[in-house]
């Protein structure tokens, strides 16, 4: 994607003039400026100094009084659902970009792309070609804070271009998960960096660390030498991110081995910086600071800092993280700092990666085993689990590929549902969220109502949640409040999160999900794991509704639901085709 399109020219602009603003700002370009009227296009070496030209001069940058408007040149054949957006304030809230980007259509993927500007740029693929088409109409100069958005498509590349030189969308030409301010992609990725393609099941965790900017130089080595012996004797993979945040001072650095040579180069690196230190006569303490992704956090905190105060104890270590407060769309890591001795340091290390390790091979694991159980559902898509940290592999094999078609849950179009789910009263504070934060933005991922009914007493063990959708929204909600249970230890760590979940049916209909000396529900159990109860001798409400429980893990208890409704839909149909044949109105679909 090196071609560009250089527009709002007057109508006396030369190709010499062109040339002569690309080298005053030193941008490199090949071939001739192709100059039309009020346009022209251009061809650039490779993608980074597409993206220097369209950050220097798009809205920047005059010719003959008239501000040029700078971007990507895709032809209409190869305009696809992908698209680029540009510009982005640097402390935007990952929420607000999210709920921004689903106005125009469902999105599929959005991960960032590295460039040198101040601003951020996203790659985000939408689930049909209309919907990107309608995001580059109404984003394309949208005022977000103090910054004008810049949007464009990325070519389809199985689209024949008119020029013989096939080019690639940035997020082919390289891994933007290197970064440490990185957008978490949100489904799998289309390619992972070439430290994470190892031809390996087993869940491939980065330790991710944040160094001191002055002793980077010492980390590497005269030429590369000292880091080229780190890699070589732990058998690593460490990228250090020395390009990025320009002036911090801190860096970030990933290294990819098996956890004990993950854990080797961790010493071997905090010794250095020992040694550097006292070259240097630096007098500070120098911590040992781990990056994790805020999906995981919760777990190793545990509940009440109990997982961290033991690690705490058994190491002598000193631990400390990150607010979240700190937390934006570009940085979804927490820094979890230690201090102490470099022994303590490199003993906490293990046992903070241990348990990231297993929060994250748990989470895959019980995805991968329970995808099949409903049909349809892109899982990586609906983000109910954590999405790959920067450096991260993609999840292991069986998982939905990346050219899977867009995640079409339902054929017909989904009728809106309501479920009751039963949680632990004490939980109630975690899904509510501090001033409501959390359960606002579960309610806005999902697209669900989602409610907390009042409690029937002073000493209930048990709240009940009002969640209203149709069954995606259902699946998103449920799979997040499930999460957030286990997350925040509300739950032992072996220990499966169970919840009871009550749905409503017409009392007429309660019979087919029983069936005949119960057979219908004992399938139901048999087939799905969860405990399927339909009370008996119930009074059906005031809309002559019973209640059917369910009670399961996550995935058994969304397949149960699911087949209950299946159930209830055919006794619908059923009822219709007599009406029919009766003669009788059929009630008009609101």
């Amino acid at each position: 994607m090196n071609k560009l399109y250089i527009g709002n020219l007057g109508e006396n602009v030369s190709p010499m003039e062109l040339e002569n603003l690309f080298k005053d700002w030193k941008i490199s370009y090949t071939g001739q400026f192709l100059v039309k009227t009020g346009y022209a296009f251009v061809d650039c070496p490779d993608e980074s100094w597409a993206m220097k030209a369209i950050d220097t001069l798009s809205g920047k940058v005059e010719l003959h009084g008239k501000l040029l408007e700078v971007e990507h040149s895709v032809p209409k054949r190869q305009r696809s659902r992908k698209i680029q957006i540009r510009n982005i304030p640097p402390l935007l809230q990952w929420e607000v970009l999210d709920s921004l980007l689903a106005q125009y259509g469902t999105v599929e993927n959005c991960e960032q792309v590295n460039t040198e500007s101040e601003t951020a740029v996203v790659n985000v693929t939408y689930a049909t070609k209309e919907h990107a088409r309608q995001a580059v109409e109404k984003l394309n100069g949208y005022q977000m804070e103090t910054s004008t958005l810049k949007v464009a498509y990325i070519p389809d590349e199985t689209v024949p271009q008119q020029s013989p030189v096939q080019q690639q969308p940035p997020s082919q030409q390289q891994n933007p998960q290197a970064n440490r301010r990185g957008f978490i992609p949100r489904g799998q990725p289309r390619q992972v960096s070439p430290g994470a393609a190892r031809p390996k099941q087993q869940a491939d965790i980065p330790l991710r660390l944040l160094v001191p900017t002055q002793f980077v130089g010492a980390i590497i080595g005269k030429e590369g030498a000292t880091i080229r012996n780190i890699t070589k004797q732990t058998q690593s993979k460490i990228d250090i991110h020395r390009k990025e945040n320009a002036g911090a001072a801190e860096k970030p650095i990933t290294m990819h081995s098996t956890p004990e040579g993950c854990s080797a180069a961790c010493r071997m690196i905090m010794t250095i910086m020992q040694k550097e230190a006292q070259d240097t006569k630096f007098t500070e303490e120098i911590p040992l600071k781990i990056l994790a992704h805020n999906n995981f956090v919760g777990r190793l905190i545990g509940k009440e800092g109990r997982n961290l105060k033991k690690i705490e104890q058994e190491t002598d270590s000193k631990i400390t993280i990150s607010p979240l407060q700190d937390l934006t769309l570009y940085n979804p890591e927490r820094t979890i700092t230690v201090k102490g001795s470099v022994e303590a340091c490199c003993k906490a290390e293990e046992e903070i990666m241990k348990k990231i390790r297993e929060s994250y091979e748990n989470d895959i694991a019980a995805m991968n085993l329970q995808a099949h159980l409903i049909p349809g559902l892109n899982l990586n898509a609906l983000g109910l689990f954590p999405p790959s940290s920067p450096g991260m592999p993609p999840p292991p094999l069986g998982s939905t590929p990346p050219t899977a078609a867009p995640y079409l849950p339902f054929v017909q179009q989904p009728e809106s549902e309501t479920v009751h789910l039963f949680i632990p009263a004490l939980a109630v504070g975690a899904i509510i969220g501090k001033q409501g934060q959390h359960i606002k933005q579960l309610s806005r991922f999902a697209g669900a109502s989602i409610k907390i009914a009042p409690a029937e007493g002073p000493d209930v063990k048990q709240r009940m949640v009002i969640i209203t959708g149709p069954p995606e929204a259902q699946f998103k909600a449920q799979g997040r409040i499930y999460g957030k249970l286990k997350e925040e230890n509300f739950f032992g760590p072996k220990e499966e999160v169970k919840l009871e979940a009550h749905i409503k049916v017409p009392s007429f209909a309660a019979g087919r999900v029983i069936g005949k000396g119960g057979k219908t529900v004992n399938e139901l159990q048999n087939l799905t794991s969860a405990e399927v109860v339909v009370p008996r001798e119930q009074t059906p409400d005031e809309n002559d509704q019973v209640i059917v429980k369910i009670t399961g893990h996550f995935y058994a208890s969304q397949l149960a639901q699911r087949k209950i409704q299946e159930i209830l839909a055919q006794v619908r149909r059923q009822q219709q085709q007599k009406n029919v044949q009766s003669g009788q109105p059929q009630p008009r679909r609101k």
